[in-house]
């Protein structure tokens, strides 16, 4: 079981991890550092959420209460399956999820919803390690996200969830991340706010900060699974990754 850390604020969380190495220098046992999307740098959960939901009642589906949760963390050859063979859409999954996507850019183009202190926490980091991206978003919304949030110099490496077999909580868009940047996924962190997304990035072998969604919160079951828990953004500093250690 990995430690979670206790405080009354983020950094106070973080601050007592065994620290090995100076304030500030990239220790030995952490070579790249990857950042969730949606929930953590975009408040953007509700959006799918409420994209798919109109869409189902406009298509005479069976919404339900639990399938938000359901298809959190899910590729998106997984949700749009869901919203055929669950949900009870007509169309095809393909033509499912192209709609969804179509409505997210539309968001996107009219406000892009950055959560404060993105854009700052990402530069934190990517002046100290390679930065990548692993997203259950499909891979248009993420391209539009990083060029709207003037975000996407800073990643080295970018994976959609259904771009691997699996989605979360499966570790393969982690590990996919991983390669991609070339290191060793347990040598990376990995900062996540959602229940799947912690499992997902802890089953990968990988540090994990989390930053739980305040929307929708992760349970204790992958709370437990985090090295540190921060409260927001602001707290996560590279001083944070510094101190990450198995203990």
């Amino acid at each position: 079981m990995r430690r979670r850390f206790s405080g009354r604020a983020g950094f106070a969380r973080a601050s007592v991890c065994n620290d090995r190495s100076s304030r500030g220098n990239k220790p030995e046992s952490i070579d790249a550092v990857i950042f969730d999307l949606d929930g953590l740098l975009l408040d953007s959960e509700h959006l799918w959420d409420e994209a798919r939901e109109q869409l189902a009642r406009e298509r005479g589906g069976r919404w339900h209460d639990r399938a938000q949760a359901d298809m959190m963390g899910m590729s998106s050859p997984e949700w749009s399956r869901y919203m055929h063979e669950r949900i009870g859409l007509p169309e095809s999954p393909e033509e499912i999820s192209a709609e969804v996507v179509r409505r997210l850019e539309a968001l996107y183009r009219e406000r892009l919803p950055l959560v404060p202190g993105a854009r700052e926490a990402v530069e934190r980091l990517a002046a100290h390690w390679p930065l990548g991206l692993a997203s259950s978003s499909n891979r248009p919304v993420i391209d539009l996200a990083l060029e709207l949030s003037g975000l996407a110099p800073f990643f080295r490496a970018t994976v959609s969830s259904e771009e691997v077999e699996r989605g979360k909580p499966a570790p393969d868009v982690y590990l996919e991340a991983a390669r991609r940047l070339g290191v060793d996924p347990s040598r990376a962190a990995a900062i996540e706010d959602s229940h799947n997304g912690i499992l997902s990035a802890a089953a990968a072998g990988m540090r994990v900060v989390a930053i739980p969604n305040r929307r929708f919160p992760p349970g204790d079951e992958a709370l437990q699974q985090a090295d540190v828990v921060l409260d927001s953004l602001e707290a996560l500093t590279p001083d944070v990754i510094t101190r990450l250690d198995r203990g």
